[in-house]
């Protein structure tokens, strides 16, 4: 099955159909997304508006640029003390 990616704006349309719609199975057989896909979602993207998505979806990834950045650094200082540790 090719897997596609769907927009912020894509997402939240779908879910203001769900909510407007008695079953959630209408709009995803409309969308060809599963009733589990919706729900998934549901639990992110429920209540957000467009630009509210946006600016979650900058945030996670500014967050996984930080984590790197992280790691990094803990990794050459755990390389430093080793080396200090090994020379005295």
């Amino acid at each position: 099955m090719k897997r596609t990616r769907v927009s912020e704006e894509q997402i939240i349309g779908v879910l203001k159909e769900a909510e407007a719609s008695a079953k959630t199975a209408q709009p995803a057989r409309w969308y060809g997304v599963s009733e589990a896909t919706i729900y998934n979602w549901k639990s992110k993207y429920g209540g957000l508006d467009v630009s509210e998505a946006r600016r979650l979806k900058e945030l996670e990834s500014e967050n996984a640029k930080l984590k790197r950045l992280l790691a990094d650094a803990m990794l050459d200082q755990a390389a430093l003390k080793y080396l200090f540790a090994k020379k005295f």
